[in-house]
């Protein structure tokens, strides 16, 4: 009992940062949530389900467009299959002997800054680091989003529209890091721009909406990119280490 509340007091600690940068950038994503025409309960509710950045913007934005639910949910499934993959390599980083049902507490919040922190981590992974960091993470992220839409009520319409760019800031922070490490990334990101730029303005390909958009280009320029660019083993290895 005492190491559960040891590894807990350790998650929570480890998660304080990322409960800040969480709420920063949620704050941004509420906006978008308010522009869509959620209220505040409804944006804290969504954000604190699904704790998605990537995924959350998607959402919002179908919403916005009316978006059928089969658009949605398959445009989520895309923007969100990382995780299968994140989920795998830290379901390897548990005891052999921990339960099925800590294993599906622990998935239910599998983000990006919360499985690096986990398996950074020496040795077994107890599940109670991951509850104390979803202690505070998830809540930062709710109260970023609840709080966004209701500033996005109170201030002016310009300054809403401004602070909705932020939210790109922090998509440009994941993809520059490794697009300037790799010339491959860095040419895959420049032209799925083009590619997108295009979809939106071609007459063939303009009516398309965003959702199928956002799966057609991301399906086609990820299995392009497997097939033509593959990661090799070694190449594995030295990522890992």
């Amino acid at each position: 009992m005492k190491n559960n509340l040891r590894w807990y007091k350790n998650g929570m600690r480890d998660g304080i940062p990322i409960a800040l940068g969480y709420f920063a950038v949620a704050f941004t994503l509420g906006i978008v949530a308010k522009n869509a025409g959620l209220t505040a309960f409804q944006a804290l509710l969504a954000a604190g389900l699904t704790n998605a950045s990537a995924g959350g913007y998607a959402g919002f934005t179908l919403i916005a467009e009316s978006a059928p639910y089969i658009e949605v949910a398959v445009t989520e499934f895309i923007v969100n299959v990382r995780y299968l993959l994140m989920s795998c390599a830290l379901s390897q980083k548990l005891h052999p002997k921990t339960s099925t049902l800590h294993r599906a507490i622990v998935a239910f919040d599998v983000t990006d800054e919360v499985f690096g922190i986990s398996m950074a981590v020496k040795g077994d992974l107890n599940p109670f680091y991951n509850y104390g960091a979803m202690t505070v993470s998830i809540p930062g992220w709710a109260l970023g989003a609840f709080f966004g839409v209701i500033m996005g009520n109170v201030l002016p319409a310009s300054l809403v529209s401004a602070l909705s760019v932020g939210l790109y800031g922090m998509f440009l922070a994941i993809i520059i890091p490794p697009a300037r490490k790799n010339k491959v990334i860095a040419g895959l990101v420049i032209l799925s721009m083009a590619l997108s730029f295009a979809f939106s303005r071609l007459p063939v390909l303009s009516g398309i909406s965003s959702g199928m958009r956002v799966i057609i280009l991301t399906v086609a320029i990820s299995l392009a990119a497997a097939i033509l660019f593959p990661v090799k083993e070694t190449e594995e290895a030295e990522n890992a280490v």
